[in-house]
């Protein structure tokens, strides 16, 4: 399993490493469209639709995410559409989890693969917008997801259940805690003031989302960074209550050793439009 897990993460670095520095966006654009075509087939075949039609499905996010593209929508700077994608997410997030399992099963499909096509093209948009706007930007979003979940994890390990009595979602995700969430809180607080720091000390191609929601002051980006941790949990727990609602451990396993597509971008799904939001309003 473990032999596994490497090789796919080193296959998948093999790809999204050249395609992230290449000079111009257009590959990168192209390579997230792909995977979010495939997470599009994963979440048809997660609501019961067979495999043509599943297919299909992945398919028409490709086209929404391609024709966007042709529109030019890229370099577009669009503060009303993340205001309302943002709000949308924490909105229904909140509602999900709250509401649980038995609630969601209850959803008529139909509206579930028209939010999946929604959520799935936002995410696109956002991360090729992210791109655009430079390397740096880019991943100062995407480490805030990957630190916050590393820090979760270690400090749920270690302290998991020492000071709080119950779980963060146990209906849902039953090795969640709340120890582990304000862990990856304290690890991206640290990791904004460090690359804000760096933003200084560097040449950089772009500026972070640290440094951009620090113009606000650093309360602002304290703020805005802690935020973005929650909705990535948020957006974790989502992915987990749709598969638990599904029956199902991972989302497929197209990429052996660490599930689905969706098992690898769920926290982002949120984040990545939420991250638009804040640097565009």
């Amino acid at each position: 399993m473990l032999k596994q897990r490497i090789i796919t993460a080193l296959l998948m670095l093999a790809i999204l490493l050249p395609a992230v520095f290449y000079p111009s966006p257009i590959p990168f654009g192209l390579v997230a469209l792909v995977l979010l075509a495939a997470g599009a087939w994963e979440w048809a075949r997660m609501n019961q639709t067979a495999f043509v039609p599943s297919v299909l499905y992945g398919g028409l996010c490709a086209l929404l995410c391609a024709g966007t593209w042709q529109a030019g929508w890229m370099q577009v700077p669009m503060p009303t559409l993340w205001l309302v994608v943002g709000s949308a997410w924490v909105l229904v997030a909140l509602a999900l989890v709250r509401a649980g399992v038995g609630a969601w099963v209850k959803v008529p499909r139909v509206l579930r693969l028209a939010g999946g096509l929604v959520v799935l093209w936002a995410a696109w948009l956002a991360v090729a917008q992210a791109r655009t706007r430079g390397v740096n930007f880019l991943f100062s979003v995407l480490v805030l997801v990957w630190v916050a979940d590393i820090f979760a994890y270690f400090a749920g390990r270690s302290l998991g259940g020492r000071f709080f009595g119950n779980k963060l979602a146990p209906s849902i995700s039953p090795g969640k805690t709340w120890e582990g969430a304000l862990g990856g809180a304290l690890g991206v607080v640290a990791c904004a003031f460090f690359w804000r720091w760096l933003d200084t000390a560097v040449t950089v191609d772009s500026l972070s989302l640290y440094s951009l929601v620090w113009q606000r002051g650093p309360v602002v980006m304290v703020v805005a960074v802690l935020f973005l941790a929650a909705m990535s949990v948020l957006g974790d727990l989502v992915e987990s209550l749709f598969k638990r609602s599904a029956g199902l451990k991972d989302s497929s396993g197209l990429l052996p050793g660490h599930g689905g597509v969706l098992d690898r971008v769920d926290a982002l799904l949120p984040t990545l439009p939420l991250a638009m939001m804040l640097v565009t309003l």
